[in-house]
């Protein structure tokens, strides 16, 4: 039975790091899948050259549209909020999603949720993953749009943290790889281990993930220092697959067992509609 995954995001690129694998998955399947963004991203960091000539945020849609194709996503929408920028250096913008009212902003998404009978919604996890204002919003608004519109599954995207920093170790020892992916800088983030619900098989999808990152051209450059994009398309193509070959999930009402589900709609199998 085919099924309709709305993925709800921050900022272009979001999709492609923590949810990509999952949706090419699930549109290869015959499933419809649906991305929103809150913001255009606008604010997130990009070289002078990107930024100079105030088309940032025309530029991310594109980039976006792009990373959809590659994906097999069959429409891209956006709550249309401004860009919060970092905690440690906020936009400012007055309309900046981090601060939207959440039940103006949850019934927006409300009405994307109803418009398409969504059954699955994926977010992130209460602390946004790793902090950032508008992942954290991205919690709150998507949970309550999930009440509003009757959607019966609501996947928190996350990253297995114990595996994440092994990874990192692995990483950290190929050159050129910045201070910033030291593992020790992930020990609070993302999801404890026994917290998981999914562990999600995109091993035959990391092509489409790779796309997908690529796309977004502008999230892998700056003026200085090396972006979390560039260092994640430079790793040769085994190590990208074993360190981004699965994804992972925490189900909102479902108690964690193990093994770890493999299928974003478990739940819907098991207790189908009607």
């Amino acid at each position: 039975m085919p099924y309709t995954l709305v993925s709800f995001h921050a900022h272009p690129d979001d999709e492609a790091l923590l949810t990509a694998g999952t949706l090419a998955r699930a549109a290869a399947d015959g499933h419809r899948v649906v991305l929103v963004m809150a913001t255009v991203g606008e604010a997130g960091l990009a070289a002078s050259a990107d930024r100079e000539d105030g088309r940032l945020g025309e530029r991310r849609v594109a980039e976006l549209r792009d990373s959809a194709r590659a994906l097999g996503c069959a429409r891209v929408e956006w709550l249309g909020y401004a860009d919060s920028g970092m905690a440690s250096d906020p936009s400012g913008a007055p309309d900046s999603f981090a601060h939207a009212d959440v039940e103006e902003a949850a019934a927006r998404l409300a009405a994307i949720l109803a418009e398409e009978g969504a059954d699955v919604l994926t977010v992130y996890d209460p602390a946004g993953g790793y902090g950032h204002p508008d992942h954290v919003q991205v919690h709150r608004v998507g949970v309550r749009a999930a009440e509003l519109a009757g959607t019966r599954v609501v996947l928190e995207a996350t990253v297995d943290r114990r595996l994440l920093r092994r990874a990192l170790a692995l990483i950290a020892r190929l050159p050129g790889i910045p201070a910033d992916f030291a593992p020790s800088r992930f020990a609070a983030a993302y999801s404890a281990p026994e917290a998981l619900t999914h562990r999600v098989d995109v091993r035959r999808f990391t092509k489409q993930k790779r796309a997908a990152m690529a796309a977004h051209a502008t999230q892998a450059g700056a003026d200085t220092g090396v972006r979390t994009l560039a260092v994640l398309l430079r790793l040769p193509r085994p190590v990208f697959r074993r360190a981004l070959g699965h994804e992972w999930y925490v189900e909102h009402g479902r108690t964690p067992a193990r093994p770890l589900l493999d299928d974003v709609f478990a739940t819907l199998r098991d207790a189908p509609r009607g």
